[in-house]
């Protein structure tokens, strides 16, 4: 049972990906601004179109909360009268930055559909392009 194989180095190298470092070298790897176009050819999954097509592209927003919805109904009748705060609030904020959710728009058939990019400190849409040479200050 000379089997010499399993104490062999390993031939390939483990990718490293941002879950798989030290928490400072993951900020690092946070792209610090993105600058995407205003329109992008991409495929359309709606049953009209089927295929590439022109998209128009905006950033996602989260919408107003509702005071009509059950949860917060039930936390403002909670709170009321007497008694101070009921809930645990929240304090243990780990992230730095949110990930960007593009909304795409088909011009053809004005189908919406959304498409999340990586991390980003900064974030702008149609942004002037960096030209070869040219100085950001």
């Amino acid at each position: 049972m000379s089997s010499n194989k399993r104490h062999q180095p390993s031939t390939y190298r483990s990718r490293t990906t941002a879950h798989n470092l030290h928490p400072r070298e993951r900020e690092i790897r946070v792209a610090k601004m993105v600058n995407i176009p205003k329109t992008k050819k991409t495929y359309c999954k709606n049953k009209e179109c089927k295929k590439h097509t022109l998209h128009k592209v905006t950033q996602y927003k989260k919408g107003k909360d509702s005071l009509a919805a059950q949860g917060k109904r039930r936390y403002d009748r909670k709170q009321s009268g007497y008694g101070g705060q009921t809930k645990p609030v929240f304090h243990k904020k780990a992230k730095t930055t949110k990930k960007i959710v593009l909304r795409l728009q088909c011009q053809t058939c004005k189908h919406f559909s959304q498409h999340s990019i990586k991390r980003c400190k900064h974030f702008e849409i149609g942004g002037d392009k960096k030209g070869k040479g040219t100085s950001l200050f």
